[in-house]
């Protein structure tokens, strides 16, 4: 089996170049140069390195690539979602958002999800496979290259929970922050879980400033467990230890996501009981009003019973935002990412572009 660059970190990269293939040291800063910042998909396009070494190159050696299969943009023109396509066949959902203050990427670590979230698309149907390394870092490249764009930011709430892959997430996180890489600040990245306590745990020990976002979701573990399984392995009690542990060791803020479902989770003693569990932490609430999905038959909550909400959390003293849907017309939003493309065709065939992108 051919050896995956792209997945290496690059002092493993400077080490197989010098100590497996014999070449100096500054072909490994040439070589990690092509892949990571410029995005070339063969060894042949490598000009400055000789013939010889690009031709063995070939022969021990692979470049992870992504082809765009489907491209669709939002009516506003700001959100793009990209279905990338892996060596093996299998689909990627990554979206672009141009914001004021920046380009973000969000980013997928896995192809389906294991976690059973009730009311999120992208785990409908389990578990596929996860993503490598490169797999990763290649969605933030291929964007950029794509669009002609530079990335500033990237979440990490695509498809899959990070921290069912924590080893290739911890990889990436690695890569893309790296001088000689993309160069993307710690600040400016952002790791979404929906409560794995040894991944957040292991984010705090690596003492960097990566951002934290906690889906969160309900105020207690019974009404938790059913919406978010995960919950029934680490309660409430365990998870808020992981985050204060998180806060204390980074000093950064984090983000607790609650996606707000008509009915269920959205009533003024929830606010109440939300505002009391996480009381004197470091943290923002982003209220999510529930995103569309087919297989799920929850409905959002009217504005005023969500502003209601969001009132009591700040009388509380319990910082909120509601956060205003972005993509939902093009399945771009949170919860909405997924992975049903052979049933809809979508591997095969010619690439497929448009403006508004509907394909239902």
């Amino acid at each position: 089996m051919k050896l995956d660059l792209k997945s290496l970190r690059f002092p493993e990269i400077e080490s197989w170049v010098t100590e497996e293939l014999k070449e100096p040291r500054y072909r490994a800063q040439q070589l990690i140069d092509w892949l990571f910042v410029k995005g070339v998909t063969s060894f042949r396009e490598m000009t400055n390195l000789p013939k010889t070494l690009r031709e063995r190159l070939e022969e021990i050696a692979s470049i992870t690539y992504l082809s765009v299969r489907v491209k669709r943009c939002s009516r506003d023109g700001r959100t793009i979602k990209f279905l990338y396509l892996a060596r093996d066949g299998a689909g990627i959902e990554t979206v672009f958002m141009r914001h004021p203050w920046g380009r973000t990427v969000c980013v997928s670590t896995q192809v389906g999800c294991r976690m059973g979230c009730r009311f999120c698309a992208s785990g409908a149907k389990g578990l596929k496979r996860n993503l490598s390394a490169g797999e990763i870092y290649e969605q933030v490249l291929r964007t950029q290259v794509e669009l002609g764009e530079r990335v500033t930011h990237v979440v990490l709430m695509g498809m899959g929970e990070p921290f069912d892959n924590q080893e290739a997430t911890f990889r990436f996180l690695e890569n893309i922050t790296h001088p000689a890489g993309l160069n993307i600040g710690a600040r400016k990245i952002t790791i979404s879980t929906c409560g794995v306590v040894p991944g957040i745990r292991a984010l705090a020990q690596l003492k960097r400033q990566f951002g934290l976002a906690v889906s969160l979701h309900a105020p207690r573990d019974e009404l938790r467990s059913w919406l978010l399984p995960i919950n029934r392995r680490y309660p409430l009690k365990e998870l808020l230890a992981a985050c204060w542990e998180y806060v204390e060791a980074t000093h950064r803020r984090i983000t607790f996501a609650y996606t707000m479902i008509a009915g269920i989770n959205d009533g003024q003693e929830e606010a109440r009981e939300l505002a009391r569990l996480l009381k004197g932490l470091l943290c923002h609430v982003n209220l999510i009003p529930f995103n569309l999905v087919n297989e799920r038959r929850f409905r959002p909550p009217s504005p005023a019973r969500i502003e209601a909400f969001c009132r009591i959390l700040e009388e509380n003293g319990i910082p909120a935002t509601v956060r205003r849907s972005r993509g939902e017309e093009i399945e771009a939003a949170c919860g909405q990412l997924r992975y049903r493309y052979e049933e809809e065709g979508l591997l095969t065939g010619e690439a497929e572009e448009n403006g508004m992108g509907s394909q239902e």
